[in-house]
Formats: C-alpha cells, sequence, structure tokens
C-alpha cells in the first residue's frame, strides 16, 4: 500500500512520499499533527477535522543495500536506495517500528482494507490485517529496489519455474526484516498469539514437491545476496489438489487457498500480454513470417514481495493469470438462453490457471499443460523484452541483450521460451536468424532435474504443430542446424556411429531427415553372403559339369516346377480358415477361406524431445547435486557432453537457512547463536563448523537434548489433533515427507516397517523391548491424482498404520502415521518444527 507523509504550507495541504506506516491523526485546520490514536478511534466531534493516516519508520538495518552482477564481475555496491529517498525528504528513520506502531499498524487494516465483516476481530481477519500491515514495510523496499534496478541498468536474472513451493509468508518476512519479536508483542497487546495467527496462513499451492521449493529457495538466497533477481511462474487458482485420506486411500478436492483471497500479492491490471494458441504462418513478400488467426487470450501480472534477509533488498515474484477481454464474452448468446457457449472463451482462457499439472491421460489434458508452458514463457518474455527495451532508451541494441538478461528454465517446462524468444527476434523485432540464435544461446541456461530418461519430457510433433505451428517451424530448423553440427564433428566416413549419433540427438525424434540431409545414410547395397574365392571358383566348376550333363531344357523346367511348388506351398500355408463356435469346425461350401494379413508394424510417435532443445539452446547445462551433474555429463547428456564440455556445470541444491532452521527450529537457533556467539551462521553455514569444538561438551549436549524434546512434545500435540494418534515424545521419530512416487522410496520405506512389525509379532515382550527402540514413522506428501502405483502406496501406509496403531501387544515401540495435510507450512512454523 502506498504511504504518504502530510505537512502544512502557506498554500495548504502538501503531500509527499514517505516510508511510514504508523497510525496519525492530521489536524488539516491547525496544520500540525493530533495525538497518536488507535486505527478507527477518536470522537465525533474530532472526524470532521481529523484525516487518519500511517506512519511508520522502516527499522534501519545492519546490511547495506547492495546490487550484485549476475555475471560473475566483482560485487558493486551501491547507496541503499530507501535510505536515499528518506535522506531526500529528510525523514530519516529515527527509531525501529515498536509494539504499540504494529498494533496501530494492524488495527488500521483490519478496519479500512478489510476483507472481513466488522463486527468480530479473530483469527482469520488477524492474519489479514497483520499480513497487510507487514506488506506496507515489503513494498517500500520492493519500490526502491525495483526503481534503483531501473537507474543503474543492471544485468537481471529471471528464473522461470512451473512451481514455487513458498511456504508460510508472514513468519519469513518478519523474520527477514528482523521485525518478529516486535510483531509478536504487538498481537499480544491485540489479545492474540503470532503461532496461532501465522497457523491462519494457507500454503500458497504453488507448487507441490523439490523442483517448486529449489525455486523458493533460490527467490530468497538472490535477495538475501542482493543479487537483481525475478521469478515468473504461473497462479493456480485449485493448485495440485487438496489431499484426503479415507478407508480408500487417497481422494483429490481442489484448493481453497484464494476463497479468502491473497494479502501478499498485487495484481497489475496495467501489466497485460497477448498469448496466441494455433492459428496459421503466412510469408510476406519480403520473406518474413507471420503468425496469424487462432485463439487469442491475456495473461495478467500479480506480484508478490521477496524479501531477502537483514538486507533492504526485496525481489519480484510475477505470477501470470489468464482471461479474455469483456467482449469476449458472448452476451447475444447469453440472452438467447445459450449461457455456456456464451462464456465458453473465458473459460478456455481461464482453465489455463486453474490445476497445477493437470492429468494428461486425454488429448485435452496434454494441449491444456502445453497451453500452460507456452502462457509462462510468451508472457515472461515479453515482460522481460520490454523491460529492456526501456532501460535500453531510444536506441536499442539487441546485441546487448544477453549482458542485461540471463534467464534460467527450472527442468524443462519452460523449454518453449528458446523458440518464442527467436520468434520474437525474428518475426517481431526483424533480426537475422544468425543473430537471433546467437543472442538466444547466449541468454538462456537449462537445470536438469532427472536422470530418468523416461522421465525426460516430450511433446507429440503433431500437437505440437497444431497448438504452435510457428515455433514447430523454428524448432525443425534448429534440429537441421544441429544435425549440420553432428556432420561436422563426425563426418560421413562412418555411417553406422554418424546415425547412432543423430539417433540420440536430434530435437526431433523418429523424424526423417531434412532433405538437405537425406542421403547421409543410404548404404551401399551388399550381396547377402560372403563366400570365399577359392570355394566360388570350385562351386563354377561343378556348376559347369552338371550342365554338359543334363539337357538345357529339362533343367531349366524341373527349377521352375521346383520353384511354383514351394510357392504354392507358401500360399497354403497363408491360407487360414476362421475358426467358428469350435475349432475345427469344417469349412462350408461356398466359402471361400480367409487369407490372414500380417498387422502393419505402427510407425512410432514423432516426438520433440525438450531436454535436448534445453541443451542444444542454451549456453549452460547444470544438475542439482555432485553425483546428479556427473550423471548427467556421463550418461543422460554424454553425446552433448562430448561436443559441449564447456556448457556442463553443477550447482549444488541447498536450502535457505533462514527458514530451514532460524525461523522454524528458533530453540536450535538460539543453541547454536549462544555457542558459535554470532548470528553470521544464518547467512554463512560454513560458520557451524564452530560447533565441532563443543561436540563432546556435556552442556550443550543437554542443551541440545531439551531443544529437541521441546520440538517432539510439539509434534505430539500436531499429531494427536490432526490424526487422533497418541505417540510418545520419547521415541524416535522417523519422519518423510516428500510427494509420494515409486522411486522417492516411500514403498522401501513401508515394507521396512512391516518387516520390523513382523520381527517384533514373533518375539516376546521382553525380547522386544530389549531389541527394538520406540520408533514413530510419519509420512506425507501427495500421490498424483492419475498416477495409480503412487495412489496404491497411499492405502497401503494407511493399512499398515490401521493395523500396527491398534496392536496393543505393540504399544509404543511401532507407530505409523500418514497425516493427509503435511506441507510446508506443517514444515516450517514451530507447530512443526524438525
Amino acid at each position: 500500500m502506498a504511504t504518504w507523509r502530510f505537512c502544512t504550507t502557506s498554500g495548504g495541504v502538501e503531500a509527499v512520499s514517505s516510508c511510514n506506516a504508523v497510525a496519525r491523526f492530521i489536524d488539516f485546520s491547525r496544520g500540525r499533527n493530533g495525538g497518536v490514536g488507535s486505527a478507527g478511534g477518536g470522537s465525533g466531534n474530532k472526524a470532521k477535522q481529523l484525516m487518519l493516516m500511517r506512519k511508520w519508520q522502516v527499522r534501519p538495518l545492519r546490511r547495506s543495500f547492495s546490487v550484485r552482477n549476475v555475471s560473475s564481475e566483482p560485487q558493486q555496491k551501491v547507496k541503499d536506495p530507501v535510505a536515499e529517498q528518506e535522506e531526500s525528504l529528510g525523514t530519516t528513520s529515527p527509531f525501529p517500528p515498536d509494539a504499540s506502531s504494529i498494533a496501530s499498524s494492524i488495527k488500521y487494516h483490519a478496519e479500512f482494507t478489510p476483507v472481513f465483516s466488522p463486527e468480530k476481530f479473530d483469527l482469520p481477519k488477524t492474519f489479514f490485517a497483520t499480513a497487510q500491515s507487514i506488506r506496507d514495510a515489503l513494498i517500500i523496499n520492493w519500490n526502491a529496489t525495483y526503481d534503483y534496478y531501473e537507474r543503474l541498468n543492471v544485468k537481471q536474472a529471471y528464473y522461470l519455474s512451473m512451481e514455487f513451493l513458498q511456504g508460510r509468508a508472514l513468519l519469513n518476512a518478519i523474520g527477514n526484516l528482523g521485525l518478529t519479536g516486535a510483531y509478536a508483542e504487538a498481537l499480544s497487546k491485540l489479545g492474540h498469539n503470532l503461532e496461532n495467527i501465522a497457523c491462519q496462513e494457507p500454503d500458497a499451492a504453488l507448487g507441490n514437491g523439490g523442483l517448486g521449493r529449489l525455486a523458493s529457495c533460490f527467490l530468497d538466497s538472490l535477495a538475501t545476496l542482493n543479487y537483481p533477481a525475478w521469478g515468473y511462474g504461473l497462479r493456480y487458482r485449485y493448485g495440485l489438489f487438496k489431499q484426503h485420506i479415507t478407508k480408500e486411500g487417497q481422494e483429490e478436492v481442489a484448493e481453497d487457498w484464494l476463497e479468502m483471497s491473497n494479502p501478499w500479492e498485487i495484481v497489475r491490471n496495467d501489466v497485460t500480454y497477448p498469448v496466441k494458441f494455433y492459428g496459421k504462418v503466412v510469408t510476406s513478400s519480403d520473406g518474413k513470417k507471420d503468425w496469424i488467426g487462432g485463439e487469442d487470450i491475456k495473461a495478467v501480472a500479480y506480484d508478490v514481495p521477496i524479501p531477502g534477509y537483514k538486507t533492504k533488498t526485496t525481489i519480484n515474484l510475477r505470477l501470470w493469470s489468464t482471461k479474455v477481454p469483456s467482449e469476449e464474452f458472448d452476451l447475444s448468446a447469453f440472452n438467447a438462453g445459450e449461457h455456456t457457449q456464451a462464456a465458453e472463451a473465458l473459460y478456455n482462457a481461464e482453465k489455463i490457471c486453474y490445476v497445477l499439472y493437470p492429468g494428461d491421460e486425454s488429448v485435452e489434458g496434454k494441449i491444456l499443460r502445453l497451453k500452460q508452458q507456452y502462457t509462462l514463457c510468451s508472457a515472461s518474455l515479453q515482460d522481460i523484452i520490454a523491460r529492456f527495451e526501456r532501460r535500453s532508451g531510444a536506441k536499442v541494441k539487441w546485441e546487448e541483450f544477453p549482458e542485461k538478461v540471463a534467464l534460467q528454465m527450472n527442468d524443462t517446462h519452460p523449454t518453449l521460451c528458446i523458440p518464442e524468444l527467436m520468434r520474437t527476434l525474428m518475426d517481431v523485432k526483424g533480426l537475422s536468424w544468425k543473430e537471433a540464435w546467437n543472442i538466444t544461446q547466449r541468454t538462456v541456461a537449462y537445470t536438469n532435474h532427472t536422470v530418468l530418461p523416461e522421465a525426460l519430457e516430450k511433446w507429440s510433433l503433431e500437437l505440437m504443430q497444431k497448438l504452435l505451428p510457428r515455433h514447430v517451424e523454428i524448432i525443425e530448423m534448429i534440429d537441421e542446424e544441429l544435425i549440420q553440427t553432428i556432420v561436422s564433428e563426425y563426418g560421413t566416413a562412418d555411417s553406422d556411429l554418424l546415425e547412432k549419433k543423430l539417433k540420440q540427438m536430434r530435437i526431433l525424434e523418429n523424424v526423417e531427415l531434412p532433405a538437405a540431409f537425406s542421403d547421409l545414410l543410404v548404404k551401399p547395397k551388399e550381396s547377402s553372403v560372403a563366400v570365399p574365392s577359392d570355394e566360388l571358383e570350385k562351386s563354377k566348376e561343378e556348376d559347369k559339369k552338371e550342365d554338359d550333363d543334363d539337357d538345357d531344357d529339362g533343367g531349366e523346367e524341373e527349377v521352375e516346377e521346383e520353384e511354383e511348388e514351394e510357392e504354392e506351398e507358401e500360399e497354403e500355408e497363408e491360407l487360414k480358415v476362421e475358426p467358428g463356435d469350435g475349432e475345427n469346425e469344417p469349412v462350408k461350401e461356398g466359402t471361400q477361406a480367409k487369407k490372414k494379413i500380417p498387422e502393419p508394424v505402427p510407425e512410432p510417435p514423432k516426438m520433440v524431445r525438450m531436454a535436448n532443445l534445453c541443451v542444444v539452446g542454451g549456453h549452460a547445462v547444470n544438475g542439482v547435486a555432485a553425483i546428479h551433474s556427473e550423471i548427467v555429463k556421463d550418461e543422460v547428456f554424454n553425446d552433448f557432453f562430448k561436443l559441449w564440455p564447456e556448457k556442463f556445470q553443477n550447482k549444488t541444491n541447498g536450502v535457505t537457512p533462514r527458514r530451514w532452521i532460524r525461523f522454524c527450529n528458533p530453540f536450535l537457533s538460539k543453541i547454536i547463536t549462544n555457542w558459535t556467539g554470532t548470528e553470521d551462521w544464518v547467512l554463512n553455514t560454513e560458520k557451524l563448523a564452530e560447533l565441532r569444538k563443543f561436540a563432546d561438551n556435556e552442556d550443550l549436549q543437554t542443551q541440545w537434548r531439551a531443544a529437541k524434546k521441546s520440538n517432539k512434545l510439539k509434534v505430539v500435540s500436531f499429531l494427536k489433533e490432526k490424526t487422533g494418534y497418541l505417540v510418545s515424545p520419547d521415541a524416535m521419530f522417523d519422519i518423510q515427507v516428500k510427494r509420494i512416487h515409486e522411486y522417492k522410496r516411500q514403498l522401501l520405506n513401508i515394507l521396512g516397517i512391516v518387516y520390523r512389525y513382523k520381527m517384533m509379532k514373533e518375539m516376546s515382550a521382553s525380547e522386544r523391548k530389549e531389541k527394538f527402540v520406540p520408533r514413530v514413522c510419519i509420512f506425507g506428501g501427495k500421490a498424483f491424482a492419475t498416477y495409480v502405483q503412487a495412489k496404491r502406496i497411499v492405502k497401503f501406509i494407511t493399512d499398515v498404520g490401521a493395523t500396527v496403531n491398534h496392536d496393543a501387544d505393540i504399544g509404543d515401540l511401532l507407530k505409523v502415521c500418514l497425516y493427509r495435510k503435511i506441507s510446508l507450512m506443517n514444515l516450517t512454523g514451530s507447530s512443526f518444527p524438525k
């Protein structure tokens, strides 16, 4: 929310931009500030002369604002833009926001930016008001960060991902700004508890697994390290799904995370871009390609601020929602009673952002997924290019685009960025193929997430040709460029080697070679049997002798008769009588035996290999762990690694220590800080090595165990509330929270539990107690809605739990829990610490 400082002058009231957010009454009649009151307070006679404003000085933080170049150049330190703005107004921050001013801000939002009715101030309403109050502080830093990037025109990274698994934003935001204590005190003054308020926040249903969590951790770290960066994704209305566990296993219903709105997002109705599907490609007289006709929708931007830790840098996550202009609503059809038809265009546009990973078993599902991917790529690239042009001024130098833009594709979902950037540069901006290809390869990079060949994404060429005809033309040209590179590298002397390389490396799978290369793999005809020369001479002599003894004509007739007999036998074998009710039913007179026609071998489908396109179209390919990156080089993309070894690198996945230790485990964090003597470990995890010298210290061990016990008691309470099972806090907690998948090893885990249970049942009570440590096995995760085997694993886990947990002989020695709603907010909130 924009905030303002008002002052009086001889000419009246003057409003100037400010970084203030404390509720204040301004007395316009006397030209001075009135007393500080609570939001919505004040007597009736003051209402005529007082206007409620907000003044909140943002606390100065220890780290200076800086911008770090996305490239490998040294860090460029710059002046704090927020401080610069304050100095220009003469309003440098004299004090940090205290609990009283925060409480006033919360009450202000409860009164003046309401989402709920005014009758009560319950938990949901308090959460929204609290979130909106902290958003005010974020917006100040957010706008200053954005303005500074604009002025500096630095190189900026753009992280494109179909998933962002964010978790709770409230605790993360106030923690990063160093306001956790102040907000806890403010909410206490208002009769609420910070932990209870934080529990009201739903998980943003924008992701599902590690891919989405990696994306969110990257944004947090980019902001914390002061890198100019933005994230781009889709705003899924119903998320993946909400999981229900019943006796039959997992059931799915739509997520409702947006039903009460999202207090963190800001819709940018002025930031919209057209996105096209279908249509056709025409060539103008000057050879320029135009993609015309088809279906057009609009992508609308929703922005979410991402604050860094102890820095004023606040970057942006831009999410796209889809719609069509109002004129697409067919009012005539609606008034004629054809209501579904009237809103068909609106529905077709909106459904693109309904669900994360819609089922793709049907053709319609595949089309919807491809529409999602192209919407993300098209809208994001239009936004990025518009920003580049604006920052470039009157003279746009496209050759500098890679010097100002770094585009990172998180897995293969954003692969269409490559042909889309090529299309824009050539068809819209008028660049040549060579220029566009050079720019694209220098701009784009790819993060690989899987080493399973069957998991590498492929799309039907026919489907893509129908939905994105111009992009298929460009992909075919890229494929032809790749073929030329392979031929140049390996030559044509060894046709078998060349054929093998082309089969493994081409972008288009099961597609004939382009006309220019059609004769590359044509092999000369060879005799079917190789006969040694000495045997050949001997055979000729014997044949000559036989010819002299036999009559020439008779010999030819016999050979012809033998050939005819062989042909007749073959024809008889091919004749087959279709059986009736009985297998040996005789053929009736006049019935002609049907000839068995061999079934034609189906042609393999023509596919577009998206991972190959990523490797070819970008300048860098990284795995997410050292061993993963080695497998990528040695197995998954070995042929590409041999061709372009300089492209391949490793970027080990990390998680932000702020969310995953500092905020979600305050007990452990306090111990670490006390024993290392500093909080620097939150920004530099190498500092944790300082704890090694205290490893044998009994005081540290005692404190460590106490923190763990305190957290485990919270887990016990949590599981009792959510599952009904009462577990022992003294047991070992064995927790596996991941999306349910065959290769994620939940099945191996539960089979191990079954084996443990079986061993226990074969022992006496005293033997069990002596040989087994009490263990609570906790599972959490979702199986994809159409993934039958994964859903069977969920059912298996619940069945094992139902058996084990009600076995009086086993008692607390073994418990199995599958909580239906374990999510990031449970893992990173203090209600479910790890």
